[in-house]
């Protein structure tokens, strides 16, 4: 009688969904304010993606040989291990029971989309140093327009399309598509969740400034109002429905519209260059940080 009884017990529990993510935590536990995960993305960010030209600019070209990986070299392998695993940590204490599937197929474009750009960019830092000027078209470059034969200027600008467009793309779509999902289950009625702590509120500026350099540096300016719009419309949603995002959800809604703003001041600031409106035609017109600093700081130095 106990083995059947065990059996029918056995039976009665429920059980685990196939292609499913799912966190044995009750839902309260799952939303508390993840500040150990937000400020280990907002670090690695800033010193890992933002830090990777600079450690390239002041540490000495003699301990980086221009035919090895530098410094921003390692620091991007770096970024493409450690953000993928954040990435996987924060969509583990999602409430939302999310699909594998699709959270497996985001965290391996993404690695690849960064894959690519990282040799494209690690040969892109080369060619600065050896006096390739960012505000100026690929063709338009001193250093690459009189080359022999012109077909190799194809190849650099076949180079340049894998580094930011095509790797561009494929790092930072499923990137959003992930912050996304989070926010997607980041909805509660639970007025005690619905708050921002002060660690959450100390990160809210640095988070948000390097959204703007994500957005103005990889020309994901599109992207990034697509994503900030459709969350946008989930608020409205959710809101209707009675539900409000609890603190996870705030910190990211806040640092999007933030972001938004500061998108709106550089672009404001530099509405006017004629190089930089050269380089960057068209309907949204929003430069790069380092295009701006070859142009009017480099040399100026």
């Amino acid at each position: 009688m106990d083995t059947v009884r065990k059996r029918r017990d056995n039976d009665l529990q429920p059980h685990s969904t196939p292609g499913v993510l799912k966190e044995n935590v009750p839902q309260k536990e799952q939303q508390h304010f993840h500040s150990d995960l937000w400020l280990f993305l907002t670090l690695q960010n800033w010193i890992l993606d933002f830090g990777r030209p600079i450690a390239m600019i002041i540490l000495p070209l003699e301990w980086f040989p221009l035919n090895k990986p530098s410094a921003g070299d390692y620091f991007h392998m770096a970024y493409n291990v450690i953000t993928p695993f954040l990435m996987l940590k924060l969509i583990e204490r999602s409430p939302r029971t999310l699909s594998r599937t699709a959270v497996y197929l985001c965290i391996i474009t993404f690695v690849m989309g960064a894959s690519i750009h990282l040799v494209g960019d690690s040969i892109n830092h080369r060619l600065i140093l050896s006096g390739y000027q960012l505000h100026l078209s690929v063709r338009e470059n001193p250093i690459i327009k009189d080359l022999k034969p012109t077909s190799l200027i194809d190849s650099f600008e076949l180079l340049y399309y894998y580094d930011e467009q095509l790797g561009h793309l494929m790092w930072y779509i499923p990137f959003f598509i992930i912050l996304f999902i989070y926010f997607s289950g980041c909805f509660s009625s639970a007025e005690e969740q619905k708050k921002i702590p002060v660690c959450g509120w100390l990160l809210l500026g640095p988070s948000a400034l390097y959204y703007w350099y994500l957005v103005t540096e990889g020309q994901i300016t599109e992207l990034f109002l697509l994503t900030f719009m459709a969350m946008v419309a989930m608020l409205i949603h959710q809101r209707r429905k009675g539900l409000s995002p609890d603190g996870n959800g705030l910190f990211l809604f806040y640092s999007f519209s933030l972001t938004v703003l500061l998108v709106a001041v550089w672009v404001s600031c530099l509405w006017s260059d004629p190089v930089l409106r050269n380089k960057y035609p068209g309907l949204i017109y929003v430069p790069e940080p380092w295009s701006y600093y070859t142009l009017h700081i480099k040399d100026s130095r």
